[in-house]
């Protein structure tokens, strides 16, 4: 049951709030009418960037197999928006584009997307022929900015990916530095210390920033040639010391984009690559070096092999169901002989805690919007309580 408020005027530090509030009888639902008003005031002038006002829930966090948002579940009814054009954050951002297709998005019902802050390096981060990082540019923080703070004035979650295996592969000019960047310890150090701290530390309090996915599918990195064949040692170095720098200075959880989830998250079908223990012995016993979920990606070509983990559990597919579990990635389309609204409806039934789609604007043949947009419109209509947009 629900009742109108008249007309109110909240002013406090700095905030103002507009009027015509709806009073609702859930706490959750007052919050995401109370956010539709925020509006940055006296604040706007100090460095960085603000602590963000979650309307649905606040920061997200881990309840045992699921995620909450605040005291709420929350279910990623999400998608990938990887780039609008290669390499924007630093290069060719456009606010007006992405504050746009933020709006998009929350309009059919997509609460969370994943975004590469660095497509392969080329620009927003200074890293020399010697694979030392010696930070990023201003125009890379600026854009990241304006970036999060399109996403919290829409209600639009983002998982930030920093690296891909794109960094390394010999299609671009820098791949050399970016493979001594990830062989040597005091390089890695140095990632750390002018990269991953750095972007935790300006935006650790801002709750759009649910999520850090430290590399896109880092298999390729090890797999293939073009992209050095460099071993799961070191790769699993930088996810242990970054796991470590992040789960030090702030709360965002922590994953990995793996390509082929069965073959490398599983110690039952294939192997853990980064298995709790396995970071750990990497981080000299740190229990900071972890994983707070799975993200494990999927198409059709791995159905052939491992089977379509939309019709099967978490725990099936092979993963450990001690922590939540999520499809990274998967055709915005749908997979081979379903829909993408079959695909997200049976992921939630099965006991998957999100999918996010790729993509939300068409950067492929796997379809945008248009093709994703009935799945999460329908989930969202279906299940308003876990979605919250």
């Amino acid at each position: 049951m629900k009742s109108c408020l008249n007309q109110v005027l909240l002013v406090a530090l700095g905030f103002i709030v507009a009027p015509a509030i709806t009073l609702t009888a859930s706490v959750s639902a007052l919050r995401r009418v109370l956010s539709v008003y925020w509006v940055v005031g006296a604040f706007t002038a100090l460095p960085g960037v603000l602590s963000a006002r979650a309307g649905f829930g606040d920061r997200i966090t881990i309840s045992g197999s699921e995620f909450r948002a605040g005291a709420d579940r929350i279910w990623i009814n999400g998608a990938n928006t990887p780039w609008h054009t290669w390499n924007d954050f630093g290069g060719g951002f456009d606010p007006v584009w992405w504050d746009k297709h933020f709006q998009q998005l929350h309009e059919t019902g997509i609460n969370a997307t994943r975004v590469w802050i660095s497509c392969n390096g080329d620009v927003g981060i200074n890293i020399d022929t010697n694979g030392v990082v010696a930070g990023c540019t201003p125009a890379f923080w600026s854009h990241v900015d304006s970036l999060l703070g399109s996403a919290g004035k829409h209600q639009v979650y983002i998982m930030a990916t920093l690296l891909s295996f794109d960094h390394f592969s010999e299609d671009h000019t820098n791949h050399a530095r970016w493979r001594k960047m990830l062989t040597d310890g005091g390089n890695i150090d140095a990632l750390m210390a002018h990269y991953v701290v750095p972007f935790v530390a300006r935006y650790k309090d801002n709750p759009w920033l649910w999520s850090i996915d430290l590399c896109n599918e880092p298999d390729w990195i090890y797999e293939n040639a073009e992209c050095g064949r460099i071993s799961w040692d070191w790769i699993q170095m930088y996810v242990a010391k970054a796991a470590v720098a992040i789960h030090t200075n702030s709360r965002i959880l922590v994953t990995v984009g793996i390509a082929m989830g069965p073959k490398y998250q599983s110690g039952r079908r294939g192997e853990d690559v980064f298995s709790d223990a396995v970071l750990r012995a990497k981080a000299g016993g740190s229990p900071l070096a972890r994983l707070d979920f799975y993200s494990p990606h999927h198409y059709d070509w791995q159905t052939r092999i491992w089977g379509n983990p939309f019709s099967e559990s978490p725990a099936a597919y092979g993963l450990d169901g001690g922590k939540p579990a999520m499809i990274g990635e998967c055709p915005a389309k749908g997979t081979a002989g379903r829909s993408s609204t079959q695909d997200y409806e049976d992921a939630y039934l099965n006991g998957w805690q999100g999918i996010q789609g790729w993509t939300s604007n068409g950067v492929d043949a796997n379809g945008g919007l248009e093709k994703l947009g009935p799945a999460t419109r329908a989930f969202r209509d279906n299940h308003s309580e876990l979605v919250s947009c």
